[in-house]
């Protein structure tokens, strides 16, 4: 697949319907390159080293992943590909991606008192901010 079939997907994922979610299942399976990671992330306000954390790998493995144009592993792919699909929610429910970055910067009580952006390392977490955003979106803010 090209990058304009990433894109694709993205672009299109509320219309799931269309067989889009085959395009992220393929590229969390076989693993997302670093240039797609790169062009995923170049949108979102995360460092390298906030990345790290997130993915569970070193800052210098991910220097390797660059240096070397390496593919993520599975488990990795899914998290970023995950990410993208809440960052793109959240975009949509607050009216555009800083006001989204602002919310995952802000302690939630909610979440128990921390930041959403905390919550971003594991998918039990991207889980409870998905739902945390559809109750924003449809009003249930307790």
């Amino acid at each position: 697949m090209k990058n304009d079939e990433l894109n694709e997907a993205f672009v299109r994922y509320d219309s799931l319907g269309n067989g889009n979610i085959v395009h992220l299942i393929h590229f969390a399976r076989t693993g997302l390159s670093f240039a797609h990671f790169q062009q995923l992330s170049r949108h979102t306000p995360f460092t390298v080293s906030e990345w790290s954390n997130i993915l569970h790998i070193s800052e210098r493995t991910m220097q390797r992943y660059k240096k070397d144009g390496l593919t993520f592993e599975p488990l990795q792919s899914e998290r970023i590909l995950e990410i993208a699909l809440l960052q793109r929610k959240g975009a949509e429910i607050f009216g555009s991606p800083e006001k989204f970055f602002t919310w995952l910067k802000t302690t939630n009580v909610a979440l128990g008192s921390i930041a959403p952006r905390e919550l971003l390392d594991n998918s039990f977490g991207i889980g409870l901010l998905k739902d945390e955003l559809t109750r924003i979106e449809h009003g249930v803010l307790a």
